[in-house]
């Protein structure tokens, strides 16, 4: 029986998954589209995505102190309204050609992706110990949906109504709340709720940071979300520069964002198989791939096999990074262990979105993904340093 309701659970959030990941792809293809559009500057295109990254930063936190007072299920949907509400508000934005109107939208879809990010660790929590690598990349496979469907929409929904992007904000909010009805099926199931606590009082934040393995986790989850966001911020803007259509551009991220969650449905075999470290550095091979081809330049090929390289590699790591931060808390530490790494991470990530465009229009596409180097060269040398340190631990 609950390995039947663990499976069923585990659907319904990769089923959300696909519908939150609707929303962010859809918006990280016209995002600094439509910020270009209304600033007339490369350099303040990036702002409706930096605000919703900003929105994740600040939320994150605060979403998982609350859940772990009212519970997953609630959070999950008051997540899921605050998109909706952030897809009406950018909506308005967009009508009344203001960008700060349409940031403020995608801050609360931010506050959405706050919460929609422990649909892979309520995963992990509910799955059974030897089932947990694939739970959570099952979950995380939920985004083929939206590599298929959220470059569509945006496009498409873009051209439904004046002005121009107006359709797609609009879908955009009504997709978050389809999210509210597939998340009233989600529910933890009774065999993980009565599963004792560890008797252990639970470590101070500072002493389950401390650990190697935690800290590896956060740096290697903040490179491959800060590498991938960078990137894929620039690129639709990068691609209109060297004139590609907004179509081409669609296809780039379609692909892109299935590179982030196809390799989904086999990530966690894989890591059961080879060791999440090893796995966490193809990741991180795949991607240097990804920078290498952005020196080939600008053409259809090279932005196409980058990205889907980028996306890849994405996939791996932050999937690897996931899983090892899963072993470094109890029950009673998870609210706080969980929200610390995600905050981290999505600090980088406004940082990186909000400089993608300043970067891009001021060093360029290539020189922009070179500079990227030396951040990756230090995530594999962590990587190899904790395989070490495990094993040297092993020995004694």
């Amino acid at each position: 029986m609950f390995t039947k309701t663990m499976h069923q659970q585990v659907f319904i959030l990769a089923c959300a998954q696909a519908l939150f990941q609707i929303v962010y792809v859809a918006i990280m293809t016209i995002g600094a589209l439509a910020g270009a559009a209304m600033s007339g500057s490369a350099r303040w295109a990036t702002l409706p995505i930096a605000t919703m990254f900003l929105g994740t930063a600040v939320m994150m936190f605060p979403a998982s102190i609350w859940m772990a007072k009212v519970g997953r299920r609630m959070g999950f949907l008051a997540g899921a309204l605050l998109g909706t509400v952030g897809g009406l508000i950018a909506s308005m934005g967009i009508l009344e050609n203001s960008l700060a109107i349409l940031g403020l939208g995608t801050f609360f879809i931010g506050c959405y992706k706050a919460f929609a990010q422990f649909y892979r660790f309520a995963a992990s929590e509910i799955a059974a110990p030897g089932f947990r690598p694939r739970a959570i990349s099952l979950v995380l496979a939920g985004g083929v949906a939206a590599a298929l469907i959220g470059p569509v929409l945006a496009q498409v929904g873009g051209q439904l109504m004046q002005p121009y992007y107006l359709g797609s904000f609009l879908l955009i909010a009504l997709v978050a709340l389809m999210s509210v009805g597939v998340l009233q099926g989600f529910h933890v199931p009774p065999v993980y709720a009565t599963v004792p606590h560890h008797n252990a009082p639970a470590r101070s934040l500072l002493r389950i940071v401390a650990q190697p393995s935690y800290l590896v986790a956060l740096f290697g989850g903040a490179t491959s979300y800060g590498i991938m966001i960078m990137a894929m911020t620039a690129t639709p803007l990068a691609m209109l520069y060297h004139d590609h259509e907004l179509g081409t551009a669609a296809i780039v991220i379609q692909l892109h964002v299935l590179g982030m969650f196809l390799p989904s449905f086999f990530t966690g075999s894989l890591i059961t198989r080879f060791g999440v470290l090893r796995i966490m550095l193809v990741g991180a091979l795949l991607f240097a791939a990804h920078i290498l081809i952005t020196m080939t330049g600008t053409g259809f090929v090279s932005f196409v096999s980058s990205l889907t390289l980028l996306g890849v590699g994405w996939n791996f790591m932050y999937i690897g990074s996931t899983t090892l931060l899963t072993s470094t808390y109890t029950p009673q530490e998870k609210a706080r262990a969980q929200a610390t790494n995600d905050m981290a991470i999505f600090i980088v990530g406004v940082a990186c979105a909000f400089s993608a465009g300043w970067l891009l229009e001021t060093i360029g596409w290539a020189s922009m993904n070179l500079m990227l180097l030396p951040w990756l060269g230090l995530s594999v040398l962590s990587i190899i340093w904790l395989g070490l340190h495990q094993r040297r631990i092993h020995a004694e």
